[in-house]
């Protein structure tokens, strides 16, 4: 064979391999790039999650009255027909995993890669149907009827300014680090003690609004005076009554020297 035939049936050979590769690596549904996806991530569910949620996701039940997070009965909640949405908010937030079962959730830092967060995701909405990723759009919305909404609706917990606060046995956190996506997926959700406002208690419309002012609270635009930290009038006028106090008796002190 000449040197020539040989490099040519080389060229072919890697030609098939690459055709081959990218064939394995397409984004159709029934091949492609879906199967490795839902693999890997029952692999990661196998490792971080199986042993809270049972290995098929059913769930995990403790005999006796042991409960876990939020009092839920067992040690896990079935994340059967959870879908993607309930599973891309508390991993992304890092609300799970947990060290134990019995720890309230905080958010904290991501374990997971965006890959093998994608690929988590993907196997936790594979367990059942349910409903997928929301994709809000707060510039739709209207921030002065977000304020109203959270007003109602959240102020009670997480403060109007949106910096959180503590509640027997829990703590509704801060907003200041959740992405628009995050705050849809927890409305809808209601995790831990947090209710759950579904579509008809809160619309797509409104809920934007609400994102738009959760968005505008992290930087509002103060019309004059000290923002001390946007975190109510309670510190405020504390901060009043220091100032007025401090002129009084500076008043006090001139009045009394003049009149000696």
């Amino acid at each position: 064979m000449s040197r020539r035939l040989l490099l040519g049936a080389l060229a072919a050979a890697l030609l098939l391999v690459a055709s081959s590769g990218l064939a394995s690596g397409g984004t159709s549904a029934d091949g492609g790039r879906r199967v490795p996806l839902l693999q890997r991530g029952a692999a990661l569910y196998a490792a971080s999650c199986s042993q809270c949620h049972g290995v098929t996701g059913a769930g995990k039940r403790t005999p006796g009255r042991v409960s876990g997070v939020g009092n839920t009965a067992g040690i896990g909640p079935s994340l059967r027909g959870v879908g993607a949405q309930a599973a891309d908010f508390y991993l992304s937030t890092g609300y799970m995993p947990l060290q134990s079962p019995y720890d309230q959730p905080r958010r904290s830092r991501v374990i997971f890669s965006k890959r093998d967060l994608r690929a988590l995701v993907a196997y936790v909405a594979s367990l059942g149907p349910g409903p997928a990723i929301p994709h809000p759009h707060p510039a739709q919305g209207s921030v002065s009827a977000g304020f109203s909404l959270f007003a109602q609706n959240c102020a009670g917990c997480h403060q109007i300014a949106t910096a959180g606060g503590y509640l027997p046995d829990s703590v509704a956190p801060p907003l200041s680090a959740d992405s628009p996506r995050q705050i849809a997926e927890a409305v809808r959700i209601g995790p831990n003690l947090m209710p759950k406002f579904s579509t008809s208690l809160l619309s797509d419309r409104d809920l934007a609004s609400v994102i738009a002012y959760v968005q505008y609270a992290r930087a509002p635009y103060d019309r004059g005076g000290w923002s001390l930290g946007h975190v109510g009038p309670v510190p405020e006028g504390l901060v009043a009554w220091f100032v007025a106090g401090v002129v009084l008796i500076a008043v006090t002190l001139t009045v009394g020297r003049r009149l000696t």
